[in-house]
C-alpha cells in the first residue's frame, strides 16, 4: 500500500531533524502551574528523558528526579536547572516510596521492566497518598492489575493512566483517533487494527527495553480475530511493511503488547494485532531463534534474563553505535465498507521521543484531561477526547514524519 496520502484531520509539518528546534513550551491551569512531578526511574533512558522533556515543556514545574544512582541523578538535576532535585529511592521500598510521594501532585512510573512485577506497588502508594499517577508499563498482566484498582483509585479521587508512553501509549490514542473518524465521518464499522512498531536496536533506551524485549519471548501472543481471542507464537507470523519516508520497508514480527487487548475491548474492533521489529536484520534472527532456543519459563524469569542482559548489553551498545536509534509507528484500520486509514509517527531518537511521549500524557493530567481511577490512553476518560489532537501534537515534536490518514 503507498503512503503517499492526503492527511486528516491532523497535518503537521514534520521537523528536519528531532532536535533542531526547541520544544513548544506549554502554559499549564494555573492551578497545575507550579507542580512537583516526582519520576521515578529519573536515572535510566525513559525516565531520565521524561524528565528532560517535562522540563524543556514546562520549566516552571517542579521535577523530582527519583532513583538509585546518586551521580546520575545530580548530573541529570544540574543539567535540568534550579526547579529539579533528586531523591534517592527504590520503588520496592514501601516505606520510602509513599513518603516520596507525600510532597508531589504526580508520580511517573518509568522505572522498569514491568514484565514478571508482582504487584502494583507505585500506584497503591500514589492511590494511598493521593497522587496522580502514569506509567509507561508495556505488559499486558500489569496493565490489567492495575486496572483492578480502579475503585480504590475513584474513591480517593486520583486520576491515573497506565500504558502512556511512545508504544503502547501514543500508538492508543492514535488508533482510537483513526477508529473515531470512521465511526464519525461514515459512520463505517471498524474491523480490523494492526499496530506495526520499529526500532533501530535498542532506540538508545539502554538495558532496560534490552530485558522487555527477552521478557516478552517468554509470552504467547494474544490476538483478536473476528472477535476470537488466540495465542500465537512469539516473534512468529513476520510481515514486512512499509513504514514510509526515512525508514522504508522493515520486516516485524507478533509481539504480546496490551494495547492489543485494550484496543479490542475499548474501540471494540474485532481484530487486534501487535507486530515489532528491528534493525540490523541479524536481531531479529536472534530473537526469533531465542524462541526456540530457550523454554518459555528461563525467558519469564527476570533474574536469568538479567543474566543474559548483561552478558549481550555490550555487544547490543557496540552495534547502536552504527544502527541509530530510529523509532517508527505504524497503525492500520480496515472497516466494513473497505475503507482503510493509517497513521505514521516516525523519529530520529527513540531515547527523546518516548520521553516527549510521556511528558505529554503526564501534562495532559495536570491540565485535568484525566477523570479519577485507572485508565488506559484509549478511554475517553483517561484522556479527554477533546485532548487527544493536543497530545498527539505535543508528542510528535521532532518527528520527521507524522501524519493521520482520513
Amino acid at each position: 500500500m503507498s503512503l503517499n496520502f492526503k492527511w486528516s484531520p491532523f497535518i503537521f509539518k514534520p521537523r528536519a531533524t528531532a532536535t533542531a528546534t526547541a520544544p513548544s513550551t506549554v502554559e499549564l491551569p494555573e492551578k497545575t502551574r507550579n507542580s512537583r512531578v516526582l519520576v521515578l526511574g529519573g536515572t535510566g533512558r525513559v525516565g531520565g528523558s521524561t524528565a528532560t522533556a517535562l522540563s524543556n515543556l514546562c520549566p516552571h514545574l517542579g521535577i523530582v528526579v527519583a532513583g538509585r544512582n546518586r551521580e546520575k541523578g545530580e548530573a541529570l538535576v544540574a543539567q535540568l536547572g534550579a526547579n529539579s532535585s533528586f531523591a534517592q529511592l527504590d520503588i520496592n521500598d514501601a516505606f520510602s516510596l509513599q513518603n516520596a510521594l507525600q510532597d508531589v501532585d504526580l508520580v511517573v512510573h518509568a522505572a522498569g521492566p514491568f514484565q514478571q512485577s508482582e504487584n502494583c506497588s507505585v500506584l497503591e502508594a500514589a492511590i494511598n497518598t493521593k497522587t496522580a499517577y502514569v506509567d509507561v508499563c508495556d505488559d499486558t498482566s500489569y496493565s490489567l492489575r492495575a486496572k483492578s484498582f480502579m475503585n480504590r483509585a475513584l474513591a480517593a479521587k486520583v486520576p491515573a493512566i497506565t500504558t502512556a508512553g511512545i508504544y503502547p501509549g501514543v500508538s492508543n490514542v492514535m488508533a482510537a483517533e483513526l477508529v473515531r473518524a470512521a465511526e464519525s465521518e461514515s459512520e463505517d464499522k471498524p474491523e480490523r487494527l494492526r499496530f506495526y512498531y520499529y526500532t533501530a536496536g535498542t532506540g538508545g533506551a539502554g538495558p532496560t527495553i534490552l530485558a522487555t524485549s527477552f521478557l516478552l519471548l517468554g509470552e504467547e501472543v494474544v490476538a483478536y480475530i473476528k472477535g476470537e481471542k488466540v495465542k500465537l507464537k512469539p516473534y512468529s507470523g513476520m510481515l514486512n511493511i512499509d513504514f514510509g519516508k526515512g525508514i522504508g520497508k522493515r520486516d516485524v514480527y507478533l509481539l504480546n503488547l496490551p494495547e492489543v487487548r485494550s484496543a479490542h475491548e475499548i474501540l471494540g474492533v474485532p481484530t487486534v494485532s501487535a507486530r515489532f521489529g528491528t534493525a540490523p536484520f541479524i536481531w531479529n534472527w536472534g530473537m526469533e531463534a531465542m524462541t526456540k532456543l530457550f523454554p518459555p519459563e528461563f525467558l519469564r524469569d527476570r533474574s536469568k534474563v538479567g543474566r543474559l542482559v548483561e552478558l549481550f548489553d555490550p555487544v547490543v551498545r557496540a552495534v547502536d553505535g552504527i544502527s541509530g536509534e530510529r523509532v517508527s509507528m505504524r497503525v492500520d484500520l480496515e472497516c466494513s465498507s473497505g475503507r482503510n486509514t493509517i497513521g505514521i509517527f516516525s523519529h530520529r531518537r527513540l531515547s527523546v521521543s518516548v520521553g516527549i511521549s510521556t511528558a505529554a500524557f503526564a501534562l495532559a493530567i495536570l491540565e485535568g484531561s484525566t477523570q479519577p481511577g485507572v485508565w488506559f490512553p484509549e478511554e475517553p476518560q483517561g484522556l479527554a477526547i477533546e485532548a487527544r489532537e493536543v497530545l498527539l501534537k505535543r508528542a510528535s515534536q521532532g518527528t520527521f514524519n507524522f501524519a493521520m490518514n482520513k
